[in-house]
């Protein structure tokens, strides 16, 4: 009886990944082939060092945290995020750390011309108004003259903004052509907030114009038909007043409108 449960359980391991128990996030994940492996991203890996995970065709690969738990899961490892990160980004080991080219520049391609280079690219076509995921957008190698001024030169600075129009699959990618995500959309109710002198008076209306945050956004007074103009502060949500104007200026300042 004895043998025939020994013989179980080891029958069970060889079923089973090898289980390496928990691990730590590398402070800065690199690689150096193209090929990601779980050795590249995490201390710790044991066996699954040379899992591979993602094969990286421009500078960087970016993971959503909860996909490369699930990922680090079924190879037995055990990645608890203790930072609560949202992304991964991996990048090729002779960019990082510190050697990413600078915001708005362009990547000339390895082993090609200079007359070639590796901007992001869109892998589907887009909706005005869809937010950007780590899979629409993919590393392309394009002649050099169709790469725009202001290409990103890094996925994550493109993830969670919202196309301004409509985008068409391959084209590159232009900062210009996002925006902050909408919080308000045309004719939703909104209620605004009027702060003045520690008193906060709150009035519900109907948006006249889509907004992103900090966006100006008129909400018509449904009761007394007067327009207020008020700055959108989150979903349903925006205020009226100096301090809302001010808040405005400083997003349009960050943004570089």
């Amino acid at each position: 009886m004895t043998r025939l449960l020994t013989l179980a359980a080891a029958l069970a391991l060889v079923a089973s990944p090898a289980l390496a128990g928990p691990v730590t996030l590398k402070v800065n994940p690199v690689d150096d082939d193209g090929s990601v492996t779980l050795g590249d991203i995490f201390d710790g890996a044991g066996s699954a060092s040379g899992v591979v995970v993602a094969s990286r065709a421009g500078p960087s690969v970016v993971f959503e945290a909860g996909q490369l738990q699930a990922i680090a899961s079924r190879a037995g490892l055990q990645w608890a995020n203790p930072q609560g990160l949202r992304r991964v980004v991996v990048r090729h080991a002779a960019l990082a750390p510190g050697g990413a080219p600078a915001a708005g520049s362009v990547m000339p391609a390895v082993g090609q011309r200079a007359a070639t280079v590796e901007v992001l690219t869109w892998a589907r076509s887009l909706a005005a108004g869809d937010v950007v995921q780590p899979e629409d957008v993919i590393w392309t190698t394009v002649q050099a003259h169709l790469a725009q001024g202001g290409s990103p030169s890094d996925a994550e600075q493109v993830i969670g903004l919202s196309a301004r129009r409509a985008l068409r699959a391959g084209a590159v990618v232009g900062q210009r052509d996002l925006i902050s995500p909408r919080v308000i959309a045309r004719n939703d109710m909104v209620e605004v907030a009027y702060i003045a002198g520690g008193v906060t008076l709150t009035v519900t209306g109907r948006a006249t114009r889509d907004a992103a945050v900090g966006e100006p956004v008129p909400v018509l007074n449904t009761t007394s038909g007067r327009t207020i103009d008020a700055i959108a502060s989150g979903p349903g949500q925006a205020r009226a007043g100096a301090g809302a104007r001010a808040q405005a200026s400083n997003s349009f300042a960050r943004q570089g409108m």
